[in-house]
């Protein structure tokens, strides 16, 4: 049975051991006076720390004191409730981020809850995350931890990287083809996907690359300068590229049109497009997309007469599409 003695020891180095997760530098008279405590016994609770694998390191200066360091190894941690129900909240999505850990994020969640206060627990296991496949994503394989890390350590470096990329339809020749070169900037995640965002210097212009289809090659190329994607915002420039659009974040494609039925009907399916009620039968719809083909295909899907307001090419990719669909369906 723990003494009292042994309880305030372990109660006072918990103490200091969350002061010293919070704060860079703390003067050793200042940890006396917060613990209640001499500076004497200060040194020795810090001496107990490191014997438990904490790299506290003594800071010399006029008044002294002691920092916590990075180490080789991870000691343990101490979370206070919030910083403890976040990070189990976090591993249990971490099966949506396509980063290939969701294994090791089931295995630390269980770790983490075995721990939890009782209190704390329940309100974890009260949070349902179902993590769903997008159906998007299909079985498109997801991207290698290690090239995530070496990505984002060539970001943070700013060295060009060398890669083989598999292009899809392409596989016969990829051993013949030289390998690739990106200046990267950014390593962004949309849908499920990984992505870099990157400047290419051979054909002088920005190109987004999906981090699973990356075979990284070694070392990496020369430092560069960083740049600045066109209009500033990364969401934008990659959602712009998304829509077939090297520069504004619009669709290419935009059309206009009245659909007869309820626009509560409408506002579900219609993305990023914009839905106004013109009666409670009769809404209209401007929407885009990457072609007037697709745009025209998107837009039928609505059980519903459809009156086209505008352009002309939508109503073109109409006709075509009514001529497909009637040569499917058989009647011509």
């Amino acid at each position: 049975m723990p003494n009292a003695s042994s309880t305030a020891t372990s109660r006072r180095l918990l103490s200091l051991l969350s002061m010293l997760q919070v704060r860079r530098d703390w003067p050793g008279v200042v940890l006396a006076r917060r613990l209640g405590v001499s500076e004497r016994t200060v040194r020795r609770d810090v001496d107990r720390l490191r014997g438990l694998g904490y790299p506290v390191r003594a800071v010399k200066g006029p008044e002294g004191g002691y920092r916590l360091e990075a180490g080789s190894e991870l000691p343990p941690l101490l979370f206070d409730d919030d910083q403890a129900v976040a990070l189990a909240v976090a591993l249990r999505i971490a099966a949506g981020t396509g980063a290939g850990i969701e294994e090791s994020a089931a295995r630390a969640l269980a770790t983490v809850r075995q721990v939890l206060p009782s209190r704390l627990r329940q309100r974890v296991d009260a949070l349902e995350i179902s993590a769903v496949e997008s159906a998007e994503r299909g079985a498109d394989p997801q991207a290698d931890t290690h090239v995530l890390f070496a990505l984002s350590a060539a970001i943070r470096s700013g060295e060009e990287v060398r890669f083989d990329y598999e292009s899809p339809g392409r596989t016969d020749d990829a051993g013949l083809r030289p390998p690739r070169r990106v200046q990267p900037h950014h390593l962004v995640v949309r849908n499920g996907r990984w992505y870099i965002i990157g400047w290419n210097p051979e054909r002088g212009d920005w190109r987004i690359y999906r981090a699973d289809r990356m075979t990284l090659r070694v070392p990496n190329g020369p430092r560069f300068t960083p740049r600045t994607v066109p209009g500033g915002d990364v969401a934008a420039f990659l959602s712009a590229r998304f829509k077939g659009s090297e520069t504004v974040n619009i669709w290419p494609c935009r059309g206009e049109v009245i659909l007869d039925i309820p626009a509560a009907q409408v506002i579900p399916f219609a993305g990023d497009g914009i839905v106004e009620e013109l009666t409670p039968t009769r809404t209209r719809l401007l929407a885009g997309s990457w072609s007037w083909a697709a745009l025209a295909a998107t837009l039928a899907r609505f059980d519903a007469e459809i009156e086209v307001i505008g352009p002309q090419s939508l109503r073109d990719a109409f006709a075509g599409l009514s001529g497909r669909a009637g040569r499917a369906a058989g009647l011509s």
